[in-house]
């Protein structure tokens, strides 16, 4: 493989040199941080494709999006951008981006995760090549467990072993009947609550992801997590954590068991530090799912290629060499997923020597049936980073902290994603 890889570099790099004297490819990311990173790579491509300036700019996930839709709107795309499973639907509707299936014939696409591949293909055509993946996981603090003489979580665990787990772990350390230690804590946003939902066999949208019509499965998964904060009391109210951000309450250690996105990994290791030691595990499977109807919750980031970009070809050999085997592990941090799955296999990435030592977890979610769960306009209709609006996010919030009934909130953000998914 890894010669044949060479061999087809080598052969566009001859191709393109006679050709792309000159030639300035302009490549956006929505990760200043990532095109650090990639410079050695980007240098590397340079030096294979004499002629050619890799020009880049990295912007904020706030102003990524709306710069890249000006530009859009105007013409002048970047030759290549990063593209998000969230918006690639009504960007390839919109016609923004080429399709690569002439350009793939001799790249073998299964040596790339196959749920990140098959997330780019849409009506007949692939507009994406994938570059990482990531999806929520069960995070665990081992402290916790092992003075409750509990065993750590298994990806055996049901929803009644979890919930046990987390009645012992809800600890008032100084009788003043608040909990000091929470078994678990809950908000409402997609990382946090769809993994479970799909784990139950929940579905949210119809069979072609054209209206919002959440299964009896789902709805059990929300009432689930509901009961966690209002009935059992093993999670806070989200309004009583104000000033906290949501992703540091685990590693601050006031839960034993939190879900997010296993990219969380890089953050939790900043903010725990050595205070404690943690693991991650699956997401319990749902009492509801069956062998058909259980997914895992996982998305790729990706590459995408301008329709109008004038150089095509030489900026599909760029994504190509940006997404494969050449890449280094330790250019994906922390949960980040290569999705060139040669990548992900190596010890570099494993980092055995750091937390959490069983990121061989996350490996074993993408070879499972992955769901990604999103659909045009769906950071509208889910409310995606925006606590308090109409969206999903916004409602479910309001349900755990108490301030409106479950039944309520899916009449108002099942009304208001019909709407976003109409527009």
């Amino acid at each position: 493989m890894r010669t044949l890889y060479f061999a087809a570099g080598l052969t566009l790099g001859t191709a393109f040199t006679a050709q792309a004297a000159d030639v300035t490819l302009r490549y956006m990311s929505w990760d200043a941080a990532q095109i650090e990173r990639e410079k050695p790579a980007i240098a590397a491509f340079e030096a294979a494709h004499p002629g050619v300036k890799v020009q880049t700019q990295g912007l904020p996930v706030k102003d990524f999006w709306p710069r890249l839709s000006a530009l859009a709107a105007s013409g002048d795309l970047p030759d290549v951008f990063t593209m998000s499973s969230g918006y690639i639907q009504q960007w390839t509707d919109a016609g923004n981006l080429t399709d690569l299936t002439p350009y793939t014939k001799d790249l073998d696409l299964s040596a790339y995760t196959k749920s990140a591949v098959e997330t780019g293909q849409i009506n007949g055509g692939l507009y994406s090549l994938p570059l990482s993946w990531s999806g929520p996981v069960l995070f665990y603090n081992k402290n916790m467990f092992d003075a409750a003489g509990l065993t750590y979580p298994t990806g055996a665990w049901t929803w009644s072993d979890f919930l046990a787990a987390a009645k012992k772990l809800t600890v008032d350390k100084n009788g003043d009947g608040k909990p000091d230690d929470w078994g678990y804590s809950v908000f409402g946003r997609y990382a946090q609550v769809d993994g479970w939902v799909y784990r139950n066999g929940g579905r949210y949208l119809n069979k072609d992801a054209t209206k919002l019509e959440p299964n009896v499965e789902a709805i059990n998964t929300l009432k689930f997590l509901t009961n966690l904060v209002l009935k059992e009391k093993v999670a806070p109210y989200p309004k009583d954590l104000q000033g906290i951000r949501y992703q540091d309450v685990f590693p601050m250690g006031m839960s034993a068991m939190w879900v997010d996105g296993s990219w969380n990994i890089n953050n939790v290791r900043t903010v725990a530090g050595n205070k404690f030691k943690w693991g991650i595990a699956e997401i319990p499977k749902g009492p509801d799912a069956t062998a058909e109807t259980v997914r895992a919750y996982a998305w790729p980031d990706m590459f995408s290629v301008s329709a109008n970009s004038k150089n095509k070809e030489l900026a599909f050999a760029f994504i190509r060499h940006m997404t494969g085997e050449t890449r280094n592990a330790t250019d994906f941090l922390g949960g980040t997923v290569p999705a060139f799955k040669a990548i992900a296999a190596r010890e570099a990435w494993l980092e055995r020597d750091k937390q959490p030592d069983n990121k061989e977890v996350i490996l074993k979610i993408g070879e499972q049936n992955l769901y990604t769960g999103f659909s045009r306009n769906w950071d509208a209709w889910r409310g995606y980073g925006a606590s308090g609006s109409g969206g999903m996010n916004g409602e479910l919030d309001e349900v755990f902290n108490g301030r409106k009934s479950l039944d309520e909130a899916v009449k108002s953000f099942t009304t208001y994603a019909n709407d976003a998914l109409s527009r």
